[in-house]
């Protein structure tokens, strides 16, 4: 058990980690010229869903089952992934 929750806190670091760099980007980018603002709030509206999608997952995982729990932690690891890749891949963009 105690895996699971060092596990957990790890995740929910990197997790945090991300959306405190997503807040710096997003001061960042608020000087972007007019013709890429909107383009850039569409990107940051996804950023956050996939950044709420992570948590929400996050929270399935803090209530999983001994026998899910790989199952879960997989799932887990692919939606911070996508998440990460995501944000280096809007990071690049602006």
């Amino acid at each position: 058990m105690q895996d699971r929750d060092i596990y957990i806190a790890h995740m929910k670091k990197q997790l945090d980690d991300l959306n405190i760099k997503m807040g710096t980007l997003e001061s960042h980018t608020e000087q972007a010229r007019l013709d890429a603002q909107d383009k850039y709030k569409e990107e940051m509206a996804k950023l956050r869903h996939q950044s709420q999608l992570a948590l929400n997952k996050l929270n399935e995982l803090k209530t999983a089952s001994e026998d899910s729990w790989d199952t879960m932690r997989n799932d887990m690891e692919k939606v911070r992934d996508a998440f990460t890749h995501s944000f280096h891949y809007f990071k690049a963009q602006f």
